[in-house]
Order: C-alpha cells, then sequence, then structure tokens
C-alpha cells in the first residue's frame, strides 16, 4: 500500500473498465469471473481502494485500516459505492502493503491496536486478506475484519482462528428487509454469525440506523434476539445513517433512493439502543 493510497474512506475512486456502471451481484460475477478466484502466487496481489492510520472506531485500540474493493451486496445506504467492483481498486502485491504496516506496528502494538480489513467486503479477497493477517500475526498484531459475512463458508475455521476479531455487519434481523436493504439474504450472514459463535470467536455487531428502511420495530427486535443469542458478541454498535456518501452515487450515475432521508432523531436512536440493552448487550 503506498503513500498514494492514504486518505478518507469517503473519497471517490473513478472506476476501471466500465466498473461505475450499475450492476447487480450477478453481473458482477459475470462481467469479472475470476474475482472470486484463489490466487498461487507466493506475493499475492490484492485490490486496495485506500488505507488510514490512526482510525479508534474500527476495532479495539488505533488501527491501520486497509479499505478492499469488491463487494457482491448492493446495500441502498452504501458510502462507499465506488468499492463494489473488485479491480476498482490499486492492485497491491503483500510484500508492499506489509512494508506500509511494518512502519506502524510498533505504535499500533503499545496502543492495543492493530490492522483492521474493511471494504467494500475483504472477504471477496479471501487469498489477499489472509496472507495479510497470517503475516500480521507473525508480528504480534491484532487482526480485526469488518464483513457482512455473506461469503463466509470459503473461509475455513483455521482461517478463523488467524482473525481475532469479526465486527460482523447486519442489516437487520427480518429476512425481508435484510433483502431489501441489500438484495441479498440474511441467511448466510446468520449462518457465519452462528459459526463464529461456535468457535468462541470474538465478535462486535454493526447495525446502520435508517430511519423509513431499518428502524421498524420488528426488525430491531428480532436482530435483538440473535445477538442475544451469540455468546461470542462483545457488543452491538448503533451507526446512525449519514449523506456522506451521497455525492459518491451521483458520481457513479446510480439512483440513491435515500435522497431525502434524514439521520436518525436522537429518540429513534435511543429506542433502538434500548431494544438491544434489554437483552442484556453492551450498546454503543
Amino acid at each position: 500500500m503506498s503513500q498514494s493510497l492514504v486518505g478518507s474512506r469517503y473519497e471517490l475512486h473513478i472506476a476501471r473498465e466500465g466498473a461505475a456502471e450499475s450492476k447487480t451481484a450477478h453481473d458482477y460475477l459475470a462481467v469479472y469471473p475470476g474475482d472470486l478466484d484463489e490466487a498461487g502466487e507466493e506475493d499475492i496481489v490484492g485490490y486496495v481502494h485506500s488505507y488510514e492510520v490512526g482510525s479508534t472506531v474500527d476495532g479495539p485500540g488505533i488501527r491501520f485500516v486497509g479499505f478492499l474493493t469488491g463487494c457482491l451486496l448492493r446495500c441502498k445506504f452504501c458510502h462507499n459505492p465506488d468499492t463494489w467492483h473488485k479491480r476498482n481498486g490499486h492492485p497491491v502485491p503483500v510484500s508492499r502493503a506489509m512494508r506500509q504496516i511494518g512502519k506502524y506496528a510498533k505504535v499500533l502494538k503499545v496502543s492495543g491496536g492493530g490492522i483492521t480489513l474493511s471494504g467494500g467486503e475483504p472477504m471477496v479477497q479471501r487469498a489477499f486478506a489472509m496472507e495479510i493477517f497470517r503475516r500480521c500475526k507473525q508480528l504480534g498484531l491484532h487482526t480485526c475484519m469488518e464483513t457482512a459475512g455473506r461469503l463466509g463458508e470459503r473461509f475455513s475455521d483455521e482461517d478463523l482462528q488467524l482473525i481475532d476479531l469479526e465486527i460482523l455487519d447486519i442489516k437487520g434481523g427480518d429476512p425481508a428487509t435484510f433483502e431489501q436493504v441489500c438484495g441479498h439474504p440474511l441467511q448466510p450472514t446468520l449462518d457465519f454469525a452462528r459459526r463464529l459463535a461456535a468457535l468462541g470467536r470474538p465478535a462486535w455487531i454493526r447495525f446502520v440506523l435508517v430511519p423509513g428502511l431499518t428502524d421498524g420495530h420488528d426488525n430491531v427486535e428480532k436482530l435483538a434476539d440473535i445477538a442475544a443469542g451469540l455468546k461470542n458478541v462483545e457488543r452491538v454498535e448503533i451507526l446512525r445513517f449519514h449523506q456522506m456518501g451521497r455525492d459518491k452515487w451521483h458520481k457513479l450515475g446510480l439512483e440513491y433512493e435515500l435522497e431525502k432521508i434524514e439521520p436518525p432523531a436522537a429518540e429513534l436512536t435511543e429506542r433502538v439502543r434500548s431494544q438491544f440493552r434489554s437483552r442484556g448487550l453492551t450498546v454503543y
């Protein structure tokens, strides 16, 4: 990861090879059939949107956060639609990425922090992500993956032992709402969440609160029940919807359905937090 990749997760990266066109997940795989293949080279090349150093919101301590490109979900509130297509990222060999991470290894360890891979969806680039995690563990760094869990079956139990924390983004507990939000079924995410719990792998759950979309009382109740049933969940984070990604949708020529949605009111946010707290969950 070269210095040219440093930047905010909200910066627009112009797509390549027509990736700015609005495509379904099926179209994505049809256009790029090799995107989910495993790499065989010793120095695996991944596709990276950007990275940030110093984040305190993507896991414990101070984090080095790499935003990888490629995602099958098409969430209506996505603030990084320019990460949907893997080839819209910068090609970065693992060796170069580790040289950059290594510069900060000491301060990351002292702070109780580490490396977080986010996206996009890092599960799309399994081989690259796992090699980064493996080498970071050799450096004694805490490892974290922020994921929607859609492709969890691609990760072995051995892979998951190299990831100290999963930040699991779950769009809701009601299957119909979940599919309305991101165009994919809820079940694969639940299967992955329950597998993490069975393995005893620590997890945080993130829920994006969008008025009129994910705020339904039943949707929240069902997700709170799911979270309470997972004994590995250390905390639940309620992320209030914002419009920081709106300009990206416009510049990419994508239809943005949430144009007039305002951030949730304090009363709504507290109602949702209380629904999770009522199950004995730690809520932020």
